[in-house]
Formats: C-alpha cells, structure tokens, sequence
C-alpha cells in the first residue's frame, strides 16, 4: 500500500513539474496572437467558472458561505495573483523568452521567504540569508546591467515584479477572510482575477488587436485544461498526502523544464548566462525553501501578529 501511494505522489510530482514547467511555452505561444491581458482573462474567468461550478456544492457550504468580505478578499487576492502576477506576465512574455521568464519567476520563493521575514518577522536560518544573496545575484546576472543586455530589460523588470506581486498575494492569502475550501478560495480568486483581467484589457484597448489563430486558441486551452485543472488538482492533491518539503520542489524543477521545453519546442537559446544566473537562483531556492522548514521563533515584523499561520494552497500557474 505505501508503494502504490510513494508512486502515487511521485506521479503527481512529476506532472506538477512538466505542466507547470510547460505552461510558460503555452502561455508564449499564445500571446504571439492574442493580447496578453485578455488570454490570461479568458484563461482565468473559464477556469474560475468551472472550479466554482464543481466545488460549490461539494462541502459545508453553511459554515463556509461566500459573503462581501470573501468576494473582497477574492478580488484582492486574485488580483494580486493573476492581474498584477499573471496578466504582467502574459504582457512581458511578448518580448522575453519563455525560458528566461521561467528562471525570473523562479525567484517567488526568494521573494515570499524575504516578505514574510520583513512583514511578518519569519526568523530563517543562516543558509537562507546565503540564499537571498545568490539569487540577487542570479537575477542582476541575467539582467546584466551593465552590458549589452540580451534580455529586454523592461521585459524582466515586469516579471519579476510580477513575481512579487505573487508573492505578496500568497502571504495576503494567510489571514484574509477567503473561503476555507481551498477548490471554492482557488475559483473565486480566478475568477475576480479573471474579471480583473478583463477590464483592464477593456481599458487598454487589446480588442482591437485580436488575431484568432488555431495555435493560440490551443495554447490557451492547454493553459486553462492542462494548466490549471490537471496541474493544479495534482498540487492540491500533493498537498494533502506528500511532504511540504518535498511539493515544493516544483518551485526549482520548473524552471528547467521550461528552459528545456522553450530550447526543443520553441527554439529558445541557452546561453552562458542563462545556465549561471537559472544555477544561482535554483541554488537559491533550494537553500530557502529548505531552511523554510525548519521552525523558529518569530522576530519582530512589519505586520506581525500573535501567531504565525499557515499559507494557504496557492493556485496553480
């Protein structure tokens, strides 16, 4: 029986990894035709519709009702995630390739591991301070500032604010007043994102730039089918059965797999500098998320409160 489960999760890990990895190819396929901010709108009002239509009624729907304060909550958080996470990086992916986004992205551990010590007084080890610095350093490599820059700056500028953007809604995610079913939070977070999303792209004019191609009709449906359902019912899932320390290693295994997928689908270059900057914020990752396990007594904080709790799932990429 605990082989048939060890197989299991490491089925689940293993999709986890190649669709996570996989959706910043599909998400650069499709905005090759479609503006980025109503892809990603598309994307997230299907999804959010249908993860609120499956798991509604599934639950204690009377102890866990959706309310103004939930709604808010959804728009905040969703907002956070997919507005200013998503739709920000659905626009840089435009001129930054699907690989280099992939190791920019990478840094989000680094960013909620530094938010939550300044906000909420997280105490780390000594081995994730050595991780912040690598991957500072990883991340102005790649940026290189003070070459010729290979990378459009602006481009990675938007992503890794993006990142943070991801990374504070995740922290937000702890104490807001969101619906404790992680299926009901994760939909209604999609779909106020999505809304979100769509608004902006009604403000900024994308309408007008739409170009309908099968491609990217195929790329967003993989990032809605594939994206959000199988990857992250496959993260959920992990989360319940597997070791945390183990599921988050997605957060450094995707990154490789998307630079190994935009060089064979996409025909992205892997320069020098890719390989060093992607090792030192992989590296970086791995330090902090390791040391994230290990509990320490809590130091002051910007936000601090009484008592520390737990993040909640967050959704998939």
């Amino acid at each position: 029986m605990t082989t048939r489960r060890d197989a299991r999760v490491w089925l689940a890990l293993v999709t986890v990894y190649i669709v996570w990895g996989s959706t910043f190819v599909a998400l650069a396929i499709a905005v090759r035709d479609l503006p980025p901010y109503l892809a990603m709108a598309t994307r997230h009002l299907v999804a959010g519709i249908a993860l609120l239509a499956v798991s509604l009624p599934r639950g204690d729907r009377a102890a866990d009702p959706i309310g103004r304060r939930q709604v808010g909550a959804g728009f905040v958080f969703g907002g956070l995630l997919f507005l200013l996470g998503h739709g920000s990086l659905a626009w840089a992916q435009q001129t930054v390739p699907a690989g280099v986004a992939a190791l920019l992205v990478g840094s989000i551990p680094i960013w909620m591991a530094l938010l939550d010590r300044i906000a909420f007084g997280r105490r780390l080890h000594a081995s994730a301070y050595v991780g912040f610095a690598l991957g500072f350093v990883g991340l102005a490599f790649l940026f290189d500032p003070f070459g010729e820059g290979s990378v459009d700056r602006l481009g990675a500028l938007v992503i890794v604010l993006s990142a943070l953007c991801w990374a504070a809604g995740s922290l937000y995610s702890r104490g807001a007043p969101l619906p404790k079913r992680p299926l009901v939070s994760a939909g209604l977070a999609s779909l106020c994102g999505g809304v979100l999303l769509f608004a902006t792209s009604v403000v900024i004019g994308e309408f007008a730039d739409v170009r309908f191609s099968l491609d990217a009709f195929l790329a967003l449906a993989y990032l809605v089918v594939i994206g959000t359902f199988v990857g992250f019912s496959a993260y959920v899932w992990l989360l319940r059965v597997a070791p945390i320390s183990l599921v988050a290693t997605y957060a450094y295994v995707n990154p490789i797999v998307a630079v190994c997928l935009g060089w064979v689908l996409l025909g992205e270059e892997i320069t020098v500098q890719m390989a060093v900057a992607g090792s030192l914020v992989v590296i970086a990752v791995a330090l902090i998320v390791r040391a994230s396990g290990t509990a320490l007594e809590p130091g002051r904080g910007v936000l601090r409160r009484g008592v520390i709790p737990t993040p909640a799932p967050r959704p998939g990429r």
